[in-house]
């Protein structure tokens, strides 16, 4: 991916509230973006109507259910966090992707299932996001495809018959993810190989196995090999956990402040990557506690007296990087984040943002071939852009707390997980 800073688009610039001392806050966290959007694939290729229940509100979620709605699926809000799925035959449609790598990866091969053409596009920055192992994974289950980045549009004419397809999905775990997850509705399933680099982010794969699975579907598993038989998805009841990799700028609120934050309903066992934040944050010097609370646990994160570094492999939770990287960058020790090339694919080039960001605001930031080297500095104020990147931007109010002077370019990028972070986000600083 190319990296672009377009000086000459203006957009919002948002003062970040400095903390001037401990944060000591109780937060709720909407749902998982993540878990959303599969519930929704799979309700919508399942042969019985679902209910998705806490679901996810934001611009990355109501992309895809205007995607799976232009395909001829009925999705009706019976709350604004409760949807009831009916599928049905699906159409030929026009689906926007906006920059959102599930609907872009995931919607394509639902498409082989419709009956008509499926054309898809996005923003600007999607058209330059990696695509061409998911479309040639179709191509070669006999689903023609006429692009290989977006725009395209997708054209199968009859169920395809399915088979074996090797795939390098060393640039994003959602090209396996996305093939599973239709694979049951191929005439003879689909056995995914994956014959690249080290496969990243493998929770995102756990979780979407644990869901096919959950929807009565079989499927074995050995190294980079996953075999989907045939099979009835089943309309079921979805309940989706809080996202807990939009947790962590506000778990990080504490780390940075002395202070504590208690996130409410912290799943005790998950598959999301935002889990690992515990331990990282251990690492570095907190004092973290999960808290019987009813029936469930809440999450205690209290912050040190000093911040210490951190020598990590993240290739299995890169999405966690922006947050680690801004703590890195406030910390008194040095950090190396590495396994996270792959994030050079990501909503923009994420190693080269936070590298440019950091040293912006006098931070010592080197990228490495497969990651970042972040040594302690002193930072000052400035504008902190977020290249429409929402996990750049809470990166940016995570050091505008212990930073004078720091302006968040277009925080409400945040939109695309978590609308209205930014009121919740000022509301904790106080």
């Amino acid at each position: 991916m190319v990296f672009v800073s377009d000086s000459s688009i203006s957009l919002p610039i948002w003062d970040a509230p400095r903390a001037r001392g401990p944060i000591v806050s109780d937060l709720a966290i909407p749902g998982s973006k993540s878990i959303t959007n599969r519930a929704l694939i799979l309700a919508a290729l399942a042969s019985t109507p679902s209910t998705i229940i806490d679901v996810l509100r934001s611009r990355d979620t109501d992309l895809m259910t205007d995607g799976l709605r232009s395909l001829g699926i009925t999705i009706t809000e019976e709350a604004v966090d409760r949807y009831r799925v009916e599928p049905g035959q699906l159409s030929a449609g026009s689906v926007e992707c906006g920059l959102a790598g599930t609907v872009m990866r995931f919607l394509p091969p639902v498409a082989a299932f419709a009956d008509g053409p499926v054309h898809f596009d996005g923003d600007p920055q999607a058209r330059v996001r990696p695509m061409t192992s998911i479309l040639d994974a179709l191509r070669s289950l006999g689903v023609e495809v006429d692009n290989n980045n977006l725009p395209f549009t997708v054209n199968a004419g009859e169920v395809p018959e399915g088979g074996v397809v090797e795939i390098d999905a060393s640039g994003s775990s959602q090209f396996v993810s996305g093939l599973l997850l239709s694979a049951p509705r191929f005439k003879n399933g689909v056995t995914v190989k994956h014959v690249g680099g080290r496969l990243p982010s493998m929770p995102h794969i756990e979780m979407t196995v644990g869901m096919l699975r959950s929807a009565g579907i079989e499927i074995e598993e050995s190294e980079n090999q996953w075999v989907v038989h045939p099979g009835e998805i089943l309309g079921r009841t979805w309940r989706i956990e809080p996202d807990l990799s939009n947790a962590t700028p506000f778990l990080a609120a504490a780390a940075v402040t002395g202070g504590t934050i208690k996130i409410n309903h912290w799943p005790i066992k998950t598959t999301q990557p935002g889990d690992a934040i515990r331990s990282i944050l251990e690492r570095m010097g907190c004092e973290v506690e999960l808290v019987a609370q009813g029936e469930g646990y809440d999450l205690s994160v209290t912050g040190p007296v000093a911040l210490k570094g951190i020598e990590i492999d993240m290739s299995d939770i890169g999405e966690l990087t922006p947050t680690v990287a801004a703590l890195a960058a406030l910390a008194s020790t040095e950090s190396r984040l590495t396994g996270i090339a792959h994030l050079r694919g990501h909503e923009t080039d994420r190693l080269a943002a936070l590298t440019a960001e950091i040293n912006k605001l006098g931070g010592k930031c080197t990228e490495l071939k497969d990651g970042l080297l972040i040594e302690p500095a002193s930072l000052h104020g400035g504008v902190w852009h977020s290249y429409a990147d929402h996990r750049m931007a809470t990166a940016g109010a995570i050091i505008g707390l212990a930073v004078d002077g720091v302006q968040v370019e277009d925080i409400k990028t945040t939109s695309k997980t978590f609308p209205g972070f930014e009121n919740v986000w000022e509301e904790m600083v106080g």
